[in-house]
């Protein structure tokens, strides 16, 4: 295909004074140093975070890091005078919490707050603080009627009536046998009972007391409600209460679940001088993740009932089975070998096996489906995911029959993406919408109980983050619809219609509407301007209010390079890979040294129009520049931002088809930016560390020299999550980390490798890389190193750190380009 450079001049951008130097000045000046870009990022500016509005809508709340100091302030921007000002302590009584609720007659608005529950009354502004308590209550939500207000505090839930203000506890939910509990049939236990007239009597006089107490907790309402005792097999893991109190869900698991064997990290800089030590995460296969359950509660009834999931399409498949025959056949050495192995009869295997799914997330076993009550309390959806992450159901409740009804099925041979499954009900209180990749591209649908999907936006573009207007006629969503690389806010109608954009920023990161629905506020930025805060009317209509610039001035006056988005065509399938080309105005006729960087996560987008999370790595680029390389930076196969197949390539296949888009990209430095194909390096952190030692053991001589940053070097290491969603378990799937590990293939290396490693990373562990260096030097290979960093974990948060790390990563370019 035809090579096309979009080149993307920063000048064109929000902030064009200030960088209109951008497209004529290739290098920065001064001229940057290590130790100014890897300095702490305070220097570049009070960066606003996790910004908010105010319950009525005339401020914004953000957070920012004081320069040179770890403390973290909340501000406050009073939007009539533009003042923007910290909250201090005796403010900070009177301010807003973040995640603010609404009635429905939007005349209170209620929050939390430093863990505890706060009303706002909108008419006069009064503050009304609900509770005081060193628990952590949260998850505030009004009734249908406005007449209570319902949150939790772990997962005991709470409703506290507004005009009574009195707080009651909903249930008492107990993880043990019901002490009362009817004994089962025992003829032992009949016989003495038959038998001894006084037994008989001292039970029956019990029972009597038992039954008068429950009549009357029935009958008294200022009394609290009994327990619900769910047997002493199981631990709850999330309860969910219905806004009108009548309804509770509980998520259950069983109690004795082992999770697996857990390693132990080791800190040997601390402050005791002694060594100290912290579990590790359990690694991936070595225990199934525990299957969750569900539980219905009738609080007025007082009744508990199971949820079963036998219902679901798809949930007695099993979706691995091919994979487990190849293994097995790959294992036995061949077809028949392995059809002897197969022979034998087992009769358990032909009964049908009800997966295991999950509902709720868990930190190590992964992201889980969700709840969602109607505001009035009438409806109930559940999201659940199949724990091999083929599956996504979305099921709503049936009260009357007390069981699930399928609505929605999101199937995938590959997994089930991490992102993208935002769901609720439309402001009919009955109509699902939800998040699907079912097209191939993340998208927004409706669906009423017993009908069709609708989609409401469709093109092959990403769709995310979904939030109604109050009044419910529109949908607000960030997407890409105009280049993979460029994100704005568009909104389209809940019924149907046309997309319309709303902002033109191509770097947008996030967005909050404000209550009244008049109003967005909106976080953007650009690729050397980090985040700033705006207001922007709700209909696209008139000039955005920016709220300031957080650069600091020193910042906010350099010059940086422009990063020219260009498609980079493929050699191995019909179309392109998109990536950021750093190269000087004019390459001239001699030959240049280039480096290729490999971002981290795999599924992360870092060809975009927004500050890069890799903002020290692009003025490190700035500077390789500016010493006469040419850089690139590629969002290869299995980057987000792409769609499903982009995303799904790797399956099965770690490291295969990016090494083949990063090679591509390395052909097109030679073709288009005049660069020595003898003198290209490559680095990258996490998984682009791991890149790094799939290019240099899978791709030997193609890289003069590679740095592999916190890389995973094998699979089996790494966490279940991730790990088991693109390869599957080690038990089920021996072949795809063979495949997809470097260690595997350590024996190819032939290029300078630097290796560095934070020594408490407790994500990619540091014993990664020492079992590499340990298997390199088995192998008598001579041209490797490692640094270790004794303070860090994944993410360095030491300046010292940073800037020792980049100093060897540019020696070793120096070194091996620059011949």
């Amino acid at each position: 295909m035809i090579c096309r450079p979009l080149t993307v001049f920063i000048a064109s951008l929000v902030f064009a004074s200030a960088l209109a130097r951008a497209d004529t000045a290739p290098v920065v000046s001064p001229p940057l140093t290590l130790e100014t870009i890897m300095a702490d990022p305070g220097w570049i500016g009070a960066v606003p975070q996790q910004p908010y509005w105010s319950a009525d809508g005339k401020a914004v709340y953000y957070s920012a890091k004081r320069r040179d100091s770890a403390v973290v302030d909340l501000h406050r921007i009073d939007l009539a005078s533009g003042k923007d000002g910290v909250t201090d302590g005796a403010a900070m009584a009177a301010s807003d919490g973040a995640e603010t609720v609404y009635d429905r007659a939007g005349t209170r608005a209620a929050f939390s707050r430093n863990g505890d529950i706060f009303v706002r009354d909108l008419r006069n502004g009064a503050l009304t603080q609900v509770t005081r308590t060193p628990e952590q209550e949260s998850a505030p939500q009004f009734s249908a009627d406005g007449r209570s207000l319902s949150f939790r505090a772990g997962n005991v839930w709470f409703v506290h009536d507004l005009a009574s203000r009195v707080t009651a506890s909903v249930a008492e939910i107990k993880t043990e046998k019901d002490p009362d509990a009817k004994p089962a049939d025992d003829d032992l236990r009949d016989f003495q009972l038959r038998t001894f007239s006084t037994l008989k009597k001292l039970k029956d006089d019990k029972d009597a007391r038992r039954e008068h107490a429950e009549e009357l907790r029935s009958q008294d309402p200022t009394r609290a409600a009994a327990p619900f005792w769910l047997g002493d097999e199981v631990k709850v893991l999330d309860t969910e209460l219905s806004p009108d109190a009548r309804w509770m869900l509980v998520v259950t698991a069983a109690k004795q679940h082992d999770e697996g064997k857990r390693g132990e990290l080791t800190r040997y800089v601390t402050e005791s001088g002694y060594e100290e030590f912290e579990k590790e995460r359990v690694r991936v296969g070595r225990n199934a993740p525990v299957p969750q359950s569900l539980q219905l509660l009738d609080l007025a009834a007082h009744k508990a009932y199971p949820l079963l999931i036998d219902g679901l399409p798809g949930i007695f498949d099993d979706p691995l089975k091919s994979v487990r025959e190849e293994n097995a056949k790959a294992h036995a050495g061949g077809k028949a070998e392995a059809g002897k192995a197969g022979a034998k009869k087992d009769d358990k295997a032909d009964k049908p096996k009800t997966r295991a799914v999950r509902i709720v997330s868990n930190a190590e076993d992964g992201g889980g489906g969700g709840i969602v009550w109607s505001r009035d309390g009438q409806a109930l959806a559940i999201q659940l995911r199949a724990i091999d992450n083929k599956d996504r159901w979305i099921a709503t409740v049936d009260f009357g029959a007390h069981k699930l009804v399928p609505q929605h099925r999101l199937t995938d041979p590959a997994w089930i993406n991490w992102n993208f499954n935002d769901f609720g009900f439309l402001d009919d209180e009955r109509t699902l919408w939800f998040e699907s990749e079912e097209t191939g591209y993340a998208h927004l649908y409706t669906k009423s109980a017993g009908g069709k999907a609708v989609a409401l936006t469709a093109g092959k573009f990403e769709v995310s983050h979904p939030q109604q207007s109050t009044d419910g006629r529109w949908f607000y969503v960030r997407a890409n619809a105009e280049a993979p690389y460029a994100y704005d806010v568009y909104r389209v109608p809940s019924g149907g219609g046309k997309l319309e954009r709303i902002t033109q920023y191509k770097g947008m990161e996030g967005f909050a509407l404000n209550h009244d629905g008049r109003q967005l506020l909106v976080t953007h930025s650009a690729s050397y301007v980090p985040a700033q805060l705006a207001i922007v009317n709700a209909d696209g209509s008139g000039t955005p209010h920016e709220l300031g610039d957080a650069r600091s001035a020193a910042y906010a006056a350099m010059s940086w390079i422009a990063p020219e988005i260009v498609e980079v065509p493929s050699t191995h399938f019909k179309g392109s890979i998109f990536a950021k080309l750093y190269k000087p105005a004019d390459t001239g006729t001699s030959k240049h040294p280039a480096v290729v960087f490999v971002h981290g996560a795999g599924y992360l987008q870092n060809v975009h129009l927004q500050y890069p999370a890799y903002f020290r790595e692009q003025m490190f680029h700035n500077l390789l520049v500016q010493k006469g390389y040419v850089v690139i930076d590629m969002d290869y196969r299995g980057s987000e931002g792409y769609g499903r197949d982009w995303r799904t390539a790797i399956y099965r296949q770690m490291g295969h088809p990016e090494l083949e888009d990063l090679l591509d990209g390395k052909k097109y430095l030679v073709d288009h930016a005049n660069v020595d194909p003898k003198r290209v390096g490559i680095y990258g952190g996490s998984y682009g560390g791991f890149m790094t030692l799939m290019a240099l053991f899978r791709a030997p001589g193609e890289f003069a020299a590679g740095a592999a940053l916190r890389p995973v070097t094998d699979w089996m290491q790494y966490n279940h999550e991730y790990t088991a969603n693109i390869l599957n378990t080690p038990q089920d799937d021996p072949i795809a980390y063979r495949r997809s590990s470097p260690i595997e293939f350590a024996e190819n290396l032939r290029d300078p490798l630097l290796i560095c490693h934070g020594v408490i990373d407790d994500n990619v562990l540091f014993e990664d890389s020492m079992r590499l260096y340990e298997r390199l030097i088995e192998l008598h290979k001579d041209n490797f190193t490692i640094s270790p960093y004794a303070l860090d974990r994944h993410g360095f948060t030491n300046a010292d750190s940073w800037l020792d790390e980049y100093k060897r990563i540019y020696k070793l370019f120096e070194t091996n380009l620059k011949q």
